[in-house]
């Protein structure tokens, strides 16, 4: 299978600056990553429904597209195939393949040290009396008042 991720990848590189009017692909990247993530969510929303509606013809149509568009989605973003391989394999020495990583290990430990950075440059760069505003917005409830 990631063989043919890596082709697929492949051909939406080269396709990419090809006419508009001709290739979706090349409208998908005239259009910008706001495009993009819209249709693969649209794709993804598909294949949810037809897999509910035990369609299973209908998944596995949807499911190309969906590869499609997450493949146009990570050129523009520059993210290659290896990288994704790299993260599962790094996932599977964890915890299994078939297994998810919790929300709290999910992040690389040099994401959480760049995040640790940030946020000490954030306290030393902002007045205290925004620093106090700032918590206490993020302490309050989110949730409708009736």
């Amino acid at each position: 299978m990631s063989d043919s991720l890596e082709r697929l990848y492949q051909a939406v590189l080269a396709a990419r600056n090809l006419d508009p009017a001709i290739s979706r692909t090349a409208r998908l990247f005239q259009r910008g990553p706001a495009k993009m993530a819209k249709k693969l969510a649209e794709e993804a929303i598909e294949v949810v429904i037809d897999a509910v509606n035990g369609d299973t013809d209908a998944v596995v149509r949807e499911s190309a597209d969906l590869l499609y568009n997450l493949t146009v989605l990570w050129a523009a973003a520059g993210v290659k195939p290896e990288d994704v391989w790299r993260e599962m394999a790094r996932r599977e020495e964890m915890l299994g393949i078939a297994e998810k990583l919790p929300k709290s290990t999910a992040k690389p430990p040099k994401a959480i040290a760049d995040e640790a950075a940030a946020k000490a440059l954030s306290k030393a760069v902002t007045p205290p009396a925004v620093r106090r505003r700032i918590v206490a917005l993020e302490g309050r409830s989110l949730r409708k008042r009736h």
